[in-house]
């Protein structure tokens, strides 16, 4: 009697995320997850998904995604669903939770632009509704170390007390119990950036303690990044805990023919045993707000503050004067990048909307005005950090990182659709394009790595990175995260000019068993669940551990 399934996949070519080549054969699939692998002929499936010619992968999972606020305003997520990205993981520096009662009212104030209802409080509590909601690829989430900072000193730019690091490590533990990744930090930006590094290594041990890891935009990516590089290291290694380089770049002319070094200064540290990997994007360019081209001490006190400080003619001057001035203190963007290589891609203010697609150096020119003061002018009539892209750094390195083994991928981007409210602004092409490009530039045309390679560094490595189980692979009992695609066709098509292109190529897309792209169209199923890190397993035995150290210490003061 033939066994049945609710699918089986048949005729392509299986890479099974271990980095071994393709091998021909069928997989079949029940409810959510993989029965069998290679020869399931005596298995028929309710649904049968011919992939003759196609690759089968595991789901992809970008390593750090955008879309905690764009996810909420269209939970198919298009864009990346077109790649074959099946989990999105959030939280570089700020995560949408846990959130005191100021810190809802602004949250409140910033999702209501967007349509968004605040329906939480925790983090925890934020990924649940994701998943109650309806989003077709799962979710995971790190604590933001900038929203435990915020939410015990708010903007001050100081040193934490004892007390409030106390009261940090607590908000961390319990985000580390409901099911955080670890805790990451983005230190260019405020107020991360006015923490020290005994204060990152006392948050990144308590998400340790509960098997996560410690992320990080380091504190510099031009100049200075071999002492910020230092000071990862230094985090990993005196908190016991593995550590992630985000979206890892040499992001300065004077530092980009130094690749090797830099990759030499990551090994030694992993020849040592500390376990350091990281994630990058396939473009020269990056992009963040107009605040980066400014000094962290303007933002203290939050954005209000630092929109009056933009508007103080003593402060301005003392702003410019810095943002002109070569620094070892932080990382001057305004100076590694050029106003010509500052491209202006969203503003909610439809008097600067005709601004997108420009660079700051034709504004500046067009407004008869120093490009210091057109970037503190746009924040002011912006009311708000405004979003640009930032040409600073090197195809070359771009290439050669593609095919370092301990670096995985991700589109450091929102993920939208090319329809509706999106259309309203630019965005970098990543958002469209990233994962895509991978395979259609570095593997097929450059042969930087082997499809094979590329399949790991897309699934399995990131997955055993973050200790998820039951992610990134084609195994039996493995979760049904699948990806299946033309390797000869999978393109990008997104450009700075015309970057709200979708990816062609990826023909099915599976999460938890079921189809989210079935010939290329979203079919607006929505099966994505909350992905835990290993720390909600373990949240039993760490507080019984932290209950018996109290009531020793209880003990001891008695007697």
């Amino acid at each position: 009697m033939t066994n049945t399934c609710d699918i089986v996949i048949r005729g392509g070519t299986l890479y099974d995320g271990s980095g071994q080549p393709g091998v021909a054969g069928d997989l079949a699939i029940d409810g959510d997850r993989i029965i069998a692998i290679g020869d399931v002929g005596g298995i028929a499936g309710h649904r049968e998904i011919d992939a003759t010619g196609l690759a089968i992968a595991p789901g992809f999972i970008n390593m750090m995604s955008w879309s905690p606020t764009t996810i909420l305003m269209d939970g198919r997520v298009l864009s990346d669903i077109k790649q074959g990205i099946t989990l999105e993981v959030f939280g570089e520096g700020m995560s949408w939770g846990p959130l005191n009662d100021s810190m809802k009212v602004t949250f409140s104030r910033e999702l209501a632009k967007d349509g968004v209802e605040l329906a939480w409080t925790t983090l925890g509590e934020y990924l649940q509704h994701l998943e109650a909601r309806g989003v077709s690829p799962n979710v995971a989430s790190f604590i933001g170390h900038e929203t435990v900072r915020i939410h015990e000193l708010g903007y001050e730019n100081r040193q934490a007390t004892v007390d409030e690091l106390e009261r940090m490590q607590t908000l961390v533990r319990e985000a580390m119990q409901d099911g955080a990744l670890g805790v990451a930090s983005a230190l260019i930006y405020k107020p991360g950036a006015y923490a020290d590094t005994s204060e990152l290594i006392a948050l990144a041990r308590v998400a340790g303690e509960y098997g996560g890891i410690y992320a990080s935009h380091m504190r510099n990516e031009g100049d200075q990044i071999f002492e910020a590089l230092d000071e990862l290291i230094t985090i990993a290694r005196e908190a016991n805990v593995p550590a992630e380089i985000y979206h890892i770049k040499l992001a300065s002319p004077a530092v980009q023919d130094r690749f090797e070094e830099l990759i030499g200064t990551v090994e030694a540290a992993r020849a040592e045993g500390l376990s350091i990997t990281a994630d990058m994007y396939m473009y020269p360019a990056g992009s963040t707000g107009l605040d980066a081209l400014m000094p962290p001490w303007t933002a203290e006190g939050g954005d209000e503050a630092w929109i009056e400080r933009l508007k103080d003619p003593a402060t301005r001057e003392r702003i410019r004067e810095e943002m002109l001035t070569p620094s070892t203190e932080w990382e001057n963007m305004y100076l590694t990048t050029t106003p010509e290589g500052v491209l202006l891609v969203e503003f909610r203010n439809e008097n600067l909307r005709k601004y997108i697609g420009r660079t700051l150096a034709e504004v500046a020119s067009e407004r008869g005005t120093h490009p210091a003061d057109t970037a503190m002018d746009l924040v002011v009539e912006e009311g708000a950090r405004a979003m640009a892209v930032y040409f600073a750094q090197s195809e070359d390195v771009v290439r050669k990182m593609t095919a370092v083994p301990w670096v995985s991928f991700c589109t450091d981007s929102e993920a939208i659709a090319a329809e509706g409210s999106f259309l309203e602004t630019s965005v970098h092409p990543r958002a469209y394009g990233s994962f895509a490009r991978l395979i259609a530039k570095y593997v097929r045309e450059e042969e930087m790595l082997s499809l094979e390679e590329a399949v790991r560094k897309l699934s399995a490595l990131p997955a055993d990175n973050l200790s998820l189980e039951g992610r990134g692979r084609l195994e039996t009992d493995y979760y049904a995260d699948i990806a299946i695609f033309d390797p000869a066709t999978f393109q990008d098509h997104a450009d700075y000019d015309d970057p709200h292109q979708y990816a062609t190529g990826m023909e099915h897309v599976l999460v938890n068993g079921e189809l989210v792209l079935e010939h290329g169209e979203p079919t607006d199923a929505r099966p994505g669940r909350f992905v835990k890190g290993p720390g909600a397993d373990k949240a039993y035995l760490v507080d019984e551990h932290y209950r018996r150290l109290a009531a020793g210490r209880s003990a001891a003061g008695e007697a």
